[in-house]
């Protein structure tokens, strides 16, 4: 298992007396192999929280939603995740292509409760399970290093309202995004994406930030 505590950390936990406790963590949460509690509940969220690192060694995190199961666990330390159409930016895989560490937090907000992931990434168009997710661009696969359960004291409870239109499904044809309508990026927009749009959908991009502002479904 990677060392969990720098520097840093121990001057922390030095001046507020928590190393002792922060020692006596590490070897009762942190593990390197996926339990049955761990998979079950990885499993059966629909979205997590993705952190990478860009070519400047600038920290990001991104919002990967889903169906619930679209995070596998294929065996004790490998999950794979995929990486479905977005906005053509490709940062958090390529970060990933140019930084393999990741982080992943998996959070439930109806019965709080958190795992924190820490892994080496790859990603591939041409992964075995490619087949299993409907439009996926790219397979991510992580080698876990490491997690733990994180305290839930401070997440703040939520229902969920409703699921999201967007996320490819095998029963329903997925829509194109509504910014993707927009008059904007009409010129720019990839020729797969193109021929999906009629004349009469484009609209403009005021039109579509008050979509967003509104929380119309259709943004």
């Amino acid at each position: 298992m990677e060392d969990l505590y720098g520097n840093s950390h121990r001057d922390l936990q030095e001046q507020f007396d928590s190393k002792r406790l922060a020692d006596k963590l590490e070897k009762m949460i942190v593990k390197d192999k996926f339990d049955e509690d761990a998979i079950n509940f990885i499993q059966s969220r629909d979205m997590f929280f993705l952190s990478t690192i860009d070519h400047k060694n600038r920290p990001t995190v991104s919002y990967k939603g889903g169906d619930p199961g679209f995070v596998k666990i294929v065996n004790n330390n490998t999950l794979v995740f995929p990486s479905y159409d977005g906005n053509g930016m490709f940062m958090s895989m390529g970060n990933i292509r140019h930084n393999n560490k990741i982080g992943m937090l998996f959070i439930s907000f109806e019965k709080p409760h958190r795992l924190r992931v820490h892994g080496e990434a790859t990603i591939s168009n041409n992964d075995p399970l490619m087949k299993s997710y409907k439009e996926a661009d790219l397979i991510v696969r992580v080698k876990l290093e490491s997690y733990w359960q994180n305290c839930p004291r401070y997440i703040h409870k939520y229902k969920k309202v409703d699921e999201s239109k967007y996320v490819p499904r095998s029963k329903n044809k997925t829509p194109i995004a509504g910014w993707k309508k927009t008059d904007a990026v009409q010129d720019v927009l990839p020729k797969k994406d193109k021929k999906k749009i009629s004349k009469e959908e484009v609209i403009g991009i005021e039109e579509w930030m008050e979509k967003v502002k509104s929380g119309d479904p259709n943004a």
